[in-house]
């Protein structure tokens, strides 16, 4: 999964050891629980985008937002003000506090880690999945850079509101979801 080799890149690889050390489990757990709840945040990222729109809030946070620092600087991860963009992020890909729960149960069942840890780990895993999407659109001056490669020219038609016809934010949601695992 391209997102994932992304946040497990951040940092020039500093991230595991950096949530190894924050919730003290091993960088092979770390990874075993990013690998179950980052799908689960795609998905979110995904339907969201899908939505009417929801790309074009999707490209706003990651325009405005400084999402790309959690992956430069992992360490970052602890911080409250993390934890509260997380949370806040979380809200808009999963909906409820239920919704986030559920996942942090299932990825615990699969992962063996505790619950408790997991829920904790989770709006951490949102500012990380937020962070590699923004360093994937960043990779270019078009927003959603690499993720749309030589077809930039669909989300400046469907951002100008002319749009290059009715597929082109399908074709961008595709290209996302693509990116997503999807």
């Amino acid at each position: 999964m391209e997102l994932l080799d992304t946040i497990l890149g951040g940092g020039g690889g500093r991230v595991l050891p950096q949530l190894s050390d924050q919730y003290g489990i091993s960088a092979d757990q770390a990874r075993g629980a990013l690998e179950k709840l980052v799908p689960n945040l795609a998905s979110g990222v995904y339907q969201n985008a899908s939505q009417s729109g929801g790309l074009e809030s999707l490209l706003g946070a990651l325009q405005k937002g400084q999402h790309g620092d959690y992956l430069d600087r992992p360490e970052s991860l602890a911080d409250e003000a993390t934890r509260l963009d997380g949370n806040r992020i979380l809200g808009h890909l999963l909906g409820s506090k239920d919704a986030s729960r559920r996942v942090a149960s299932e990825a615990a069942q699969s992962t063996g880690l505790d619950s408790g840890i997991l829920k904790s780990l989770l709006p951490v895993a949102a500012n990380l999945v937020m962070g590699a999407l923004s360093k994937q659109t960043a990779a270019n001056d078009n927003p959603l850079g690499s993720l749309l490669g030589d077809r930039g020219d669909l989300l400046s038609g469907l951002l100008g509101g002319g749009g290059s016809g009715t597929s082109a934010p399908t074709d961008v949601v595709g290209m996302l979801g693509r990116f997503l695992g999807k």
